[in-house]
């Protein structure tokens, strides 16, 4: 039975490298269905595949990992089954911004944004939380307290370069949304976000915390008639 896996990798950004790698997984039996680059630089891309073997045995995924590592720059950062439905990454995207574009109330587009955050850039847990009080207002999974996410956010929002990524824990991710007075924080075990998934994040943010600023001015305005349109 065939069975698709989710594979990143760190290789060389020259011609034929993903050639040579696709040759590897082509040797044992695999095939490339899928591939999404996740950031690049410095000479080095990092490539997430989407990779079908013939079986699940734990041996083929051990030999095929062994095989990789015979392309010469090519490192392996992670392999894992996928999910029993595939999604385009872009498609999803663009379902995603229409979905949270037509929530009806400002704190349905935050509910919204955890969940589907989450989801979107495969978070094991995410959490909305007030910038004032520190509180969470909703979450999605075994997130961490709110005292670490208020932390986490702080210590975020001082440091450029914990906000990039490139110190403090790299498997967590964050974005602002000034009009809510909210932050937006994902995180997973041990993999890294990267340059495109940051991105998404924040494009996410941005898009929720224009709608809630639209929604609340909607509301104001039918709590006081007066006020006029």
């Amino acid at each position: 039975m065939t069975t698709t896996y989710i594979l990143r990798v760190w290789m060389p950004d020259r011609p034929g490298a993903l050639g040579a790698l696709a040759s590897r997984i082509g040797a044992v039996g695999g095939d490339v269905a899928g591939i999404d680059i996740l950031e690049r630089g410095a000479g080095r891309v990092i490539d997430e595949l989407v990779v079908e073997l013939p079986s699940d045995d734990p041996a083929l995924v051990e030999l095929l990992v062994a095989e990789i590592h015979q392309v010469d720059g090519v490192d392996v950062e992670s392999i894992r089954p996928a999910e029993v439905t595939l999604r385009d990454p872009r498609l999803d995207a663009l379902e995603t911004a229409a979905m949270l574009v037509g929530a009806p109330t400002a704190d349905d587009a935050v509910i919204e944004l955890c969940a589907h955050a989450v989801r979107t850039v495969g978070a094991l847990w995410g959490a909305i939380v007030d910038l004032e009080t520190g509180e969470v207002v909703t979450a999605e999974g075994e997130s961490p307290s709110a005292g670490w996410l208020a932390a986490f956010v702080a210590g975020s929002q001082s440091s450029a370069r914990v906000a990039g990524g490139d110190t403090g824990p790299s498997d967590v991710v964050w974005a602002p949304l000034p009009a809510a007075g909210y932050a937006l924080v994902l995180g997973r075990n041990g993999e890294s976000y990267r340059a495109r998934e940051r991105r998404q994040v924040a494009a996410l943010a941005r898009i929720v915390d224009a709608r809630f600023r639209d929604l609340k001015v909607v509301a104001s305005r039918l709590a006081h008639p007066s006020m006029g349109w």
